[in-house]
């Protein structure tokens, strides 16, 4: 069944939730909607997504659910930002209302207003993404005009999840224990393929074979 959910968000304490809160259940009122549930954070848009809880609502809404806002300025702080989320959402079959906008975004109906919006939000959406693009490839470019070397330096070995046990991986293995077991039984995380590729990267089977000699 279809669910109904609200997303309300302040950007400070001093702003209160419960106002948007009762404008939606008015709405609600009047329309004949029911609320499934709400959604409700104060944080400021400049937050993540996933501190915003839009990740949260983007795991919990399905193609043919309703997302309800009072106003489009509650999804982000920046027009980009705003129209790339409602475009993900009508991407997935999301029909989306804004109350002070008094606009109702839904692909499965046949509103000329609804289908000429989604529309030009989904072109906006695009030249968004073709303007960030552009302007990303422009200040490599400039960067590397300048002599600025981009990327880690090439043989950089980055941080891995197993560096804090090294040691005991090495010791292990000079015991002749496989990396299946090292890395199921004596570990408890990560998975035999990513371990495998830590020891080879940092050549902790010569390191192993160094202890066992000693």
């Amino acid at each position: 069944m279809a669910k109904v959910l609200a997303y309300l968000r302040t950007s400070t304490d001093k702003q209160d939730l419960n106002t948007q809160k009762l404008e939606i259940l008015e709405y609600a009122r009047q329309t004949g909607i029911h609320i499934s549930d709400f959604v409700a954070i104060t944080i400021s848009s400049r937050k993540s997504e996933h501190d915003r809880r839009l990740s949260e609502l983007m795991n919990r809404l399905i193609c043919g659910d309703t997302l309800v806002v009072t106003e489009l300025s509650r999804l982000g702080r920046s027009t980009g930002q705003v129209i790339n989320l409602i475009d993900r959402l009508v991407d997935n079959g999301i029909r989306i209302i804004l109350i002070k906008q008094n606009l109702v975004l839904d692909t499965t109906g046949d509103d000329i207003q609804s289908l000429t919006m989604i529309t030009m939000l989904a072109l906006f959406a695009q030249l968004e993404r073709a303007m960030i693009s552009r302007r990303t490839k422009d200040a490599l470019a400039t960067k590397k005009a300048q002599g600025v070397v981009l990327g880690k330096t090439k043989g950089t070995i980055q941080d891995s999840i197993y560096d804090k046990d090294r040691r005991r991986i090495v010791e292990l293995l000079s015991l002749g224990v496989s990396q299946r077991r090292i890395s199921t039984l004596h570990l408890g995380y990560g998975c035999p393929s990513s371990l495998n590729y830590y020891i080879n990267r940092r050549h902790l089977r010569d390191e192993a074979e160094t202890m066992i000699r000693k």
